[in-house]
């Protein structure tokens, strides 16, 4: 009885260790979205009052675990019924990553004038007292919560990819343990970002020299911040959406892989990346000129 038990606890011990190694593995590929996950969510809540910040992040947290409450059993029965579905997913998520990169370039390169309309549309309704905020707040974090949802499901395809063939027991541990992980991660940092700029305020009004030198260099850094997340957010669509299409591709990603190696360090690294960001770019332009193409098409028809 005591050899049994030791077995048991040993079995689970192992279970433990291979949990804890793909979810590491789930989490570094996942890494890539989180920037943009981040720098979306945090550009979500921007315009609502001060004191309403906190309450809006709450509840679009609360929408992203019914999301990952619905992802993560579709996720297992994909894997158990369906594992042949997991590669087209997967690549139609980064499909879709590149051509969300894409569009977010062609927005605010190709229609500038359109994108500061946006922008001064927005600003002027946060302005207005005589808007309805309960309406506003409803509509944002509707907005968050369906951005989540795709976010959600690539980081859901990401990690089912990374354990697909393992044992029941491990995928649902991975794949509940990266949900609880990003949609904790995620949302704790988004009420920080959103906040930087009331304790730069309480800072800046202290009456200790540092506090408010401090106070001063968090507000300028704030807004730089976010466009720091915004690029960063950008890039990992095309690497993380480029190379989850490359490593769909067994002979482009094992050349890939090859030649990194070869290379080695840096240099190698810098490379394979660079590949992935170079597919990602090219695959969000064909996507997005097919979408834009369909699009002008209907409304001739229309």
């Amino acid at each position: 009885m005591a050899s049994s038990l030791l077995l048991l606890l040993d079995d689970i011990a192992t279970v433990l260790d291979d949990v804890s190694v793909l979810t590491k593995v789930a989490a570094k590929k996942t890494a890539g979205v989180l920037g943009d996950d981040l720098a979306l969510n945090a550009q979500q809540v921007t315009g609502v009052k001060a004191e309403r910040e906190i309450p809006v992040v709450w509840a679009v947290c609360k929408g992203s675990f019914i999301n990952k409450a619905i992802l993560v059993p579709a996720a297992l029965a994909i894997g158990t019924w369906l594992p042949w579905l997991v590669t087209p997913l997967l690549m139609i998520g980064g499909a879709f990553l590149c051509f969300e990169g894409a569009e977010k370039l062609a927005h605010k390169f190709l229609h500038k004038k359109e994108h500061d309309a946006d922008t001064q549309r927005h600003e002027k309704a946060v302005a207005d007292t005589s808007v309805d905020v309960v309406a506003v707040e409803k509509d944002k974090i509707k907005g968050a919560v369906r951005t989540d949802f795709i976010l959600s499901a690539e980081i859901i395809a990401i990690t089912l990819g990374t354990v697909q063939g393992q044992p029941f027991t491990t995928q649902l541990s991975v794949l509940v343990g990266i949900a609880l992980i990003m949609t904790i991660g995620v949302y704790g940092l988004v009420a920080g970002i959103v906040k930087l700029d009331d304790a730069g305020l309480y800072l800046s009004q202290r009456a200790s020299a540092g506090a408010r030198a401090l106070g001063r260099g968090i507000l300028a850094a704030a807004p730089w911040l976010m466009k720091a997340l915004s690029v960063a957010g950008t890039a990992a669509m095309f690497l993380v959406g480029g190379g989850i299409l490359v490593h769909g591709v067994p002979a482009l990603g094992h050349a890939v892989e090859d030649w990194a190696k070869a290379t080695g360090g840096v240099f190698g690294t810098l490379g394979s990346m660079g590949v992935n960001a170079g597919v990602g770019i090219v695959a969000g332009a064909i996507v997005l000129a097919v979408v834009e193409l369909v699009g002008k098409m209907r409304g001739k028809k229309a």
